[in-house]
Formats: structure tokens, sequence, C-alpha cells
């Protein structure tokens, strides 16, 4: 029999890694469920909280976040060496906001305050920094049909039911422990009352995704540049059925910079029937800085009729938070292609797009962040151009997939995502797969532009109302602590 000082251990361990196969690919969100609810208990329960809550969520994040190794093995002679360091420095970075959590909830109130504690910390964890809400609690439901309450709910609300139930079903309690039930099944509850929107009409725009599948370690090659090229172009002008409305590349698809692609976007435009095209570029702006940016090309000569630049960069990947540290050790941006730092755009900004409308241009690593479709005048959809060739094939893009998805579900906008290697899809306003291209398939996809559904409540409130409820049970745990505090003195006086 194991001693206790190790049992403690292993079992946060395990409950940690458990509570991330809630997340893509695996999508096991009822062992997930379980997992927290495990977590949460032994979290509470623990001699010194900090530790379980670090120990839990480091596990949870070197599991949920595995993917992240990928890019350092771009070129593995270069950055290999960085792949496990940095996935445990991201894993014990982020698991640090599970150990403030679990210190604070202990302190507050048992299993109900680290619950509350750990929703908290997740909020969080989504904004301090810029941000990163990726491999969050409320993302296990996107697999489950609980997925269509995140246009009430959102990630934070979803999240917050899902571990403030389990921390009420843990005092054991019968009185606490129902309304835990409650909270817990709400999602699916509200899940299921949502409306379902109608597929698309047969007169709805016809849209094209385009997919040239060009593997990262290839994709700036000299000797293959060409070839993903004229993929894409084969992709854009392969046979339609009708008119095609609007036609997409992914991410940084242009083979030369803005600045010198006067040749080949009128080939582009004539690919495409002279109909709108949507493309991934790179170019240099007024101030002389690299930007990652989106073109709206239009009319026979593949007139730039507008620029969108990404304003959301990627750590380590397009800007490094700590440069004199990555001076120090030698390394720079693993996805810089271009000379100096890459710049990011003013925000996110909607582009009108001839015959349909506002689109809302998100580019890779933007389409995390729920907040920023609340901050544009309400587009006709989403359009994700990325290029997940940097995450390998394997959880990596499956996550970045139902990241998209949720923000469908969030807003009640379509999203039409084109990703290099895949997973292009066609979203729907509820989140429901429309059509999709596989991963490493080169190709292109066709579909029907599914309705918006009417403004979510989601959309209108954002994650004011879990972090009021969060904060009104924290503040409820306070006071009853305190008042707890003072009875217990008056006893012993």
């Amino acid at each position: 029999m194991l001693p206790r000082w190790l049992t403690g251990p292993i079992l946060w361990l395990l409950a940690g890694g458990l509570a991330a196969l809630g997340q893509a690919p695996w999508g096991l969100w009822p062992v997930a469920i379980a997992a927290y609810g495990l977590g949460i208990l032994l979290i509470a329960g623990a001699r010194v909280p900090a530790l379980a809550g670090w120990t839990f969520g480091t596990a949870h994040f070197a599991v949920a976040l595995h993917w992240m190794v990928e890019p350092f093995f771009i070129d593995a002679a270069a950055t290999g060496w960085l792949a496990p360091i940095a996935l445990g420095a991201v894993s014990l970075g982020m698991g640090l906001f599970w150990a403030m959590a679990g210190a604070l909830g202990a302190k507050l109130g048992g299993a109900i305050g680290v619950a509350l504690a750990l929703a908290a910390a997740e909020l969080l964890r989504a904004y301090i920094f810029t941000g990163f809400p990726w491999g969050m609690p409320g993302h296990v439901l996107i697999a489950s049909p609980a997925l269509p309450s995140a246009a009430l709910l959102g990630a934070h609300g979803m999240g917050l039911c899902l571990l403030l139930g389990l921390g009420l079903i843990a005092t054991w309690r019968p009185v606490l422990a129902a309304f835990g039930v409650a909270a817990l099944a709400a999602p699916f509850a509200l899940g299921l009352a949502v409306a379902p929107v109608p597929g698309p009409t047969a007169d709805a725009p016809l849209v094209r995704l385009v997919q040239p599948n060009a593997p990262q370690s290839q994709k700036w090659d000299a000797d293959f540049m060409n070839i993903f090229f004229r993929r894409g172009l084969e992709a854009t002008a392969a046979p339609r059925e009708g008119a095609i409305a609007l036609t997409v590349w992914p991410e940084t698809s242009l083979p030369e910079l803005v600045e010198y692609s006067q040749d080949i976007r009128p080939i582009i435009a004539a690919a495409a029937g002279d109909g709108p095209v949507l493309i991934g570029a790179q170019r240099f702006g007024e101030d002389g800085g690299p930007r990652n940016s989106a073109l709206l090309l239009t009319g026979p000569e593949g007139e730039i009729a507008r620029i969108y630049d990404k304003h959301r960069l990627v750590p380590f990947g397009e800007y490094l938070p700590l440069p004199w540290l990555a001076e120090a050790l030698g390394i720079g941006p693993l996805a810089a292609q271009l000379a100096g730092r890459y710049v990011a755009g003013e925000g996110p900004e909607t582009v009108e797009v001839p015959g349909l409308g506002r689109m809302l241009p998100l580019i890779c690593y933007e389409a995390i962040f729920p907040q920023d479709v609340r901050r544009v005048e309400r587009p006709r959809a989403i359009v994700h151009l990325t290029n997940d060739a940097w995450f390998g094939d394997g959880a990596g893009p499956r996550q970045h997939l139902a990241l998209a998805r949720l923000r469908a579900a969030e807003s009640g906008l379509p999203v039409l995502r084109a990703a290099n290697t895949g997973i292009s899809a066609v979203i729907d306003a509820r989140g429901v797969l429309v059509a999709t291209l596989g991963l490493n398939e080169a190709g292109h996809l066709d579909a029907r532009l599914p309705a918006a559904a009417p403004v979510t409540p989601y959309l209108r409130t954002g994650d004011w109302a879990a972090l009021a409820v969060i904060l009104a049970g924290l503040g409820l745990l306070a006071v009853a602590g305190r008042r707890k505090a003072v009875d217990a003195r008056r006893d012993r006086a």
C-alpha cells in the first residue's frame, strides 16, 4: 500500500490528466466531469490545497496542451530541444492559476469555495496578460449536447455550472447536492431548449474554402511553394454548381509579399472567375514592421479592396514576451518568416464583401477569443483563416476546430473556416459542423452559407454574468466564514 504522502499526489495527477480527456480530440466529457469532481474533492481535503491545485492543474494542461511541442519540431535540429521545456513551463505556469484557486477556495469554504475559485481562476486566465482561453473546463462540453447553451452561458458560464455543480454535490449535504445536480444539468437542459437553426436554403450564397495542404516544413521552401500555390489555384478554379459568392484561402497563402503580388493577384482572380477572394498574406506596414494579414481581392485584376491585419499575435510564435531572454538563448519567434518583429493590427474589424455584406475575419489564434466578436458591428458570418500545420495532425487542429464551433454557438453566427492542412469546415450558428474537409487533404469545400441566428444573450452580456455569480458566491462564503470565526471566538470567550 502506498504511503499517504505519495497517494495524494498520484491522485492529483490522475484526476488532472483524466479531466483533460474532455477536450478534443477525445471528447470524453463524462470522464472529464467525474475527474473535475474528484479534483475538487481532493483539493478541498488536501493538507496543502495550493500544491494539490497546482499538481492537478499542471497534469491537466500537460495532457490538454501536449500538442504545443509540435511547432518546435518543424526545425527539430534548431528548436527541438525547447519542446519539453516549453510544455513544462506552460503547464506549470497555467497550473499556478489553479494553485491560487486551491489556496483561496479551500480557505473560504471547502469544495464549494474551490469550485468557485477555479471558475474565477479560469476567467482570469482568459483575460490577464492578453489571455489564453484554451483547454478550459467549459470546453469539455463542446462535444456534448450542452454546446448550444453557449448562446446563453458562454464558455465561462458553462464551466461555472460544471464546477459549481460538482462543488455543491461534493458537500454530501442533500439540499446543496440537489442544487448541485441542477447546476450541472443546466447547460444540458438549456442546450436542448435552444432552437436549432434551419439549414441553408437552396438559394443561399455558395462559398468555397480552399485547402492547399502545405506541410509547415515545406510551406516556404522554394522547391515546393509553387506546387502549393498551384494546388490552391486548381481548387479555386474547380468546377462549380453555381456562382461562388466568396472564395477563402487560408492564413499566409499568398506566396509573395503583398507589395510584390501585382502579377499573381490577377491569376487568383481569374481562377475565382473574378469573384471576391479572401486570402491570407504577409506584408510590411508603413512603419516597416511585418504583418500577418487578410486581403479581400475583387475584380479581374485582383484589386485589393480591403486589408485586415491580425491584431492578436501568438506568443513565442509571432512575438516574444521576454525578448531579452530569447536573445540570450539565441532564439526568435517560431513563426517569423519575415525580418523584424510582427506588428499587431488595431483590433477586430469587419470586411464588406460585395454581394454578402459584412464578414468578420479572424486569423488563426484570434478565433479563441469570444470577446472580439462582441467588439464589432454584427457581421453576417465569421471567416476563420488559419494555418494549423504548425500544430501537427493530432489534438491541436481538432481543439482549434472545436473552439471555432464554440464561437459559432456563442455568437449565433455561422463560421467559414479555411485551414491550410485542415480541418476546413462550414459551421452553422449553433456550432454544428455542416461540411468538413479532413486533415492532410488537398482540395476545396463548397457549401451554402448557413443563416445567422438572432443575437444571442451571451453576445449581449459577455462574461459579466458569470463574473457576477462567481464574485457573489465567493463573497457569501467570505461573509459566512467571518461569521463562523466570530461565533467561535465568542464561544471560547
